[in-house]
């Protein structure tokens, strides 16, 4: 049996010609389509229980009997309307439920798939970095032994020659000390790709005072700064830091060295080092004694540079001046850099040509590496 169109109820007489409404209400209570829709039966002769029985076994949800009472009958078609409605609204939510649940567990099988795969090719480019960084460490003992032994015997044989064989000749020690130079500029150029390769390794902090690195910085340099007659003002509470103590001996290595080499002639080094906390990284921020970063000032008085150099400086192989001008490999501030970024800082430059040269560091007080 099939209905033309959508009913939400069907009221069914139960004498009729031809099929009663019994036959009729089971037909349509076996139809995938039909067999929600609610049945009221209607009789005036089939009264008796045996009829009403049949009536809901053939999938009716009320019997009324004649004669009925036309007000009760619309109450129970508005009832019975209502309830259908809510029984549609409830069967179409449940069925997206159903589409939703089988969606999402689609995509956590998808998500799972991906996790799995995302972490065999994590797992695979960690061992290629590790493989790296061990091929690294030979190439660092190639350079260290391979290139530093020729050069030592260069200068050791070029000084020799000079001794035996050049006394006689004008020009014989002057191209020697330009060899014995150039060799010299070439080892310090090793030595500094070495310190610049041993930076990827992960560190081991320490808690350290940062007087005691800079104390013995000075020590170091003490010889420079008898030559250049340098100053050295070094606030007296500077912070204790967490982090790798001989890493922070040679950012300030550096920067102090350098402080007292880019100076004009006749004109005394002045550096200045102090020390405060912060709440932001902001490298302005104002001072606050509970904050959560050191900031390290690091001051000078020397030739400066442009403002458009602030960045170049920290790059590699990046000079400003040249080495007849001004001796150095061009790698000192780039391993600075990275050394304060290995321990989550920052570090940024202010200068005016003429005027000296600022230096700020930026440091966690904390340290995740802990």
């Amino acid at each position: 049996m099939t209905l033309q169109k959508n009913y939400c109820l069907i009221i069914l007489d139960v004498q009729m010609p031809g099929m009663d409404g019994f036959e009729v209400g089971e037909a349509l209570a076996g139809s995938n389509r039909t067999k929600d829709i609610p049945i009221i039966f209607l009789s005036a002769i089939n009264k008796e229980k045996k009829y009403i029985t049949k009536g809901y076994q053939s999938g009716g949800v009320d019997y009324i009997t004649k004669p009925f009472d036309p007000d009760l009958l619309i109450l129970r078609v508005k009832t019975l309307l209502k309830l259908y409605k809510q029984q549609n609204e409830l069967r179409d939510t449940r069925d997206l439920l159903v589409k939703e649940i089988a969606i999402r567990k689609d995509v956590q099988e998808n998500l799972e798939e991906k996790v799995v795969k995302r972490t065999a090719q994590l797992l695979q480019k960690n061992q290629e970095l590790e493989l790296s960084n061990h091929e690294l460490q030979q190439f660092s003992w190639v350079v260290s032994h391979d290139l530093k032994e020729p050069l030592r015997k260069i200068g050791t044989f070029v000084k020799l020659l000079g001794e035996r064989c050049l006394n006689e000749e004008p020009n014989g020690p002057f191209y020697v000390q330009r060899t014995i130079l150039a060799a010299e500029r070439m080892n310090s150029l090793i030595e500094d790709l070495l310190s610049f390769s041993r930076l990827s390794a992960e560190p081991l902090f320490e808690t350290f005072d940062l007087n005691d690195v800079i104390n013995e910085v000075a020590t170091d340099l003490e010889y420079a700064f008898e030559q250049k007659q340098g100053i050295l003002h070094v606030q007296d509470n500077l912070p204790q830091v967490r982090g790798v103590q001989s890493q922070f001996r040679q950012v300030f290595q550096n920067l102090i060295s350098n402080a007292l080499k880019f100076v004009e002639e006749n004109v005394k080094p002045e550096i200045t080092i102090t020390a405060d906390r912060i709440d932001t990284t902001d490298f302005d921020a104002p001072t606050s004694a509970q904050g959560i970063y050191h900031r390290i000032t690091i001051s000078d008085n020397g030739i400066g540079f442009e403002e458009q150099y602030k960045e170049k400086i920290f790059t590699i192989f990046q000079r400003l001046h040249n080495k007849e001008a001004y001796e150095g490999t061009g790698i000192g501030l780039a391993i600075t850099k990275k050394i304060i970024e290995k321990h989550k800082g920052l570090i940024i430059s202010q200068s005016t040509p003429g005027e000296g040269a600022t230096f700020i560091i930026i440091l966690p007080v904390t340290s995740n590496n802990d």
